[in-house]
């Protein structure tokens, strides 16, 4: 599963920064006005509208697979399993404590038990 992932966060990176050039390339809506008085604009690669429609609908299907790929990493992501956690959510097992002998030779005094302290603990 692992594989998967950096294979469609790879692909998601590469689209992301072609989907960023391809808009940089793109005209404005006003630079079809200056294409009207002789720009020069006809003359491109892609003639005078062929650019448009071209990287438009490049554009436009790299974001289809861009948003494909958000999914996907957000369903790869939320389905992980889960390898660690926090020490705070696992549960407490209380164990019963001895006090330590005195040194007077007195019989040690009585284990105390840990449920006796829980009412001391601030919740």
């Amino acid at each position: 599963m692992n594989w998967l992932f950096s294979l469609v966060l790879t692909v998601h990176i590469l689209v992301a920064i072609v989907i960023i050039g391809l808009v940089l390339m793109q005209h404005g809506k006003g630079a079809d006005m200056g294409a009207a008085f002789g720009s020069g604009a006809s003359g491109s690669l892609f003639g005078a509208t062929g650019s448009a429609n071209f990287l438009s609908r490049t554009t436009g299907i790299l974001a289809g697979i861009f948003f494909v790929t958000s999914l996907t990493l957000a369903y790869i992501g939320s389905n992980k399993p889960k390898t660690t956690g926090s020490l705070m959510q696992e549960p407490v097992q209380s164990q019963t404590v001895s006090q330590p002998a005195s040194a007077g030779g007195e019989s040690p005094a009585a284990p105390v038990e840990a449920g006796s302290r829980a009412k001391d603990i601030p919740k």
